[in-house]
């Protein structure tokens, strides 16, 4: 089938050049736009004797321009005559690609693509002219270590953060005798949105590790949040009681279940995991106690008593969220909010030998995150948060009034 253009007919297998040709000339008359705003009269209209805007002289060598649609071939008009330089709103100086193929680049390298690859995979996706490389793309992730280094030094001051999750990934870095973690975090702030806070390299997330990470961010500026969600690793519990002892403690969930269910016989897990799913979304703290207590009937009868010792351990911090809004819960019981971003992560960073170094590890999956922190949803009924910033009180998932909350003769009776 073929289509009738002001330019004459094309075909399917013409369709992407032909939109590569309009965008190519759209973005050129643009630049032109842009000069004509900048000198205030047209390509081909006179100036005026005493103006002292300036006026036009040719054209720069064509620049290719890397886009989603393609790469396409622009030449930066030149003005002479005026007190300032001529700058492009639309084409920055040294632009090469644009941000879209920016965010490509980095998940095209941790999800798999090999530097030497790079070239050919290029010049499939962007076209022959593409101004990339192997050396482009040395120079590229030169750049995002450097972006790292400035993040790591920036304040949080601004950032009012109520929910904190904490995890570590590990990276088997080709040059690293044992396996290094890197130790992140993911902070919910008052308005519901979800950031990445820290990425760092850790040793097997010891305790020093984990407290060194929380004194910097302390240092510049993060608060206390009201509560740190995190797996069964005692690294980060006990630097929590160090840094932070007043933030309130919860325990993954999805870890516990597999702690315990490692204590049960294969062919009686799936009975298992029924009656600790109950456990774990009991409406109340009482009725999870209560389904606590049917498990552990049930496990001591079959004698796997060490199965239904696990799901007593720690059980303060397996129910804090219950002093949290409900509508939070299904968020802090795991730490999900870590694990999704990274599961593939993990998968690449496993399989690839290409990272020689953690540090140089730690500024290309950081680089990863922040594509995916553009994508992460807001929590479920943020206005909450504000509140729970606040300090307000919640018992079961319900908001409470405390004595002294209590105006006039309230606060009396009470």
């Amino acid at each position: 089938m073929e289509i009738t253009t002001p330019s004459g007919k094309i075909g399917f297998a013409d369709i992407e050049s032909f939109v590569r040709e309009r965008a190519q000339s759209f973005i050129q008359g643009v630049l032109e736009e842009e000069v004509n705003e900048m000198l205030g009269r047209g390509r081909h209209e006179r100036r005026d004797s005493d103006s002292s805007t300036g006026y036009r002289n040719g054209y720069g060598e064509a620049r290719r321009l890397s886009t989603s649609i393609g790469t396409v071939a622009l030449r930066r008009p030149r003005v002479r005559g005026t007190a300032e330089q001529f700058v492009s709103r639309v084409l920055p100086l040294f632009a090469r690609h644009t941000a879209q193929v920016g965010e490509l680049l980095p998940q095209l390298y941790l999800h798999g693509l090999a530097l030497g690859d790079f070239e050919l995979a290029m010049r499939g996706l962007l076209g022959d002219g593409a101004p990339l490389s192997a050396s482009s793309i040395a120079r590229l992730k030169a750049a995002w270590q450097a972006e790292y280094a400035a993040w790591n030094q920036r304040s949080l001051e601004c950032l009012d953060v109520v929910y904190l999750w904490v995890d570590g990934i590990y990276v088997k870095a080709g040059l690293e005798k044992d396996k290094a973690a890197l130790l992140v975090m993911i902070g919910a702030l008052s308005d519901g949105s979800k950031q990445v806070l820290a990425v760092e390299s850790g040793h097997r997330e010891s305790e020093s590790s984990w407290a060194s990470l929380l004194r910097d961010l302390k240092a510049r500026g993060m608060r206390c949040p009201r509560l740190v969600i995190g797996d069964g690793h005692l690294g980060i519990w006990a630097a929590l009681n160090k840094v932070m002892p007043e933030a309130p403690q919860q325990r993954c969930w999805n870890h516990r279940l597999r702690n315990v269910l490692d204590c049960v016989g294969k062919k009686r897990q799936a009975e298992a995991k029924n009656l600790l799913t109950k456990v774990m979304y009991a409406p109340t703290r009482k009725q999870a106690e209560e389904d606590k207590a049917v498990f552990q009937k049930w496990a001591e009868g079959l004698q796997y008593h060490k199965a239904a010792e696990a799901i007593d351990k720690d059980w303060e911090r397996m129910t804090a969220y219950y002093s949290l809004p409900k509508e939070h819960w299904t968020h802090l019981r795991t730490t999900n909010i870590v694990e999704s971003p990274f599961a593939s992560v993990r998968l690449r960073t496993g399989a690839s030998k290409r990272y020689k170094k953690v540090e140089g590890a730690s500024a290309m999956i950081w680089k990863l995150l922040m594509v995916a922190e553009k994508t992460f949803r807001r929590l479920r009924s943020p206005e909450l948060l504000a509140d729970v910033h606040a300090g307000a009180h919640y018992a079961d998932g319900i908001k409470v009034a405390l004595a002294q909350d209590q105006p006039g003769e309230l606060q009396k009776a009470a």
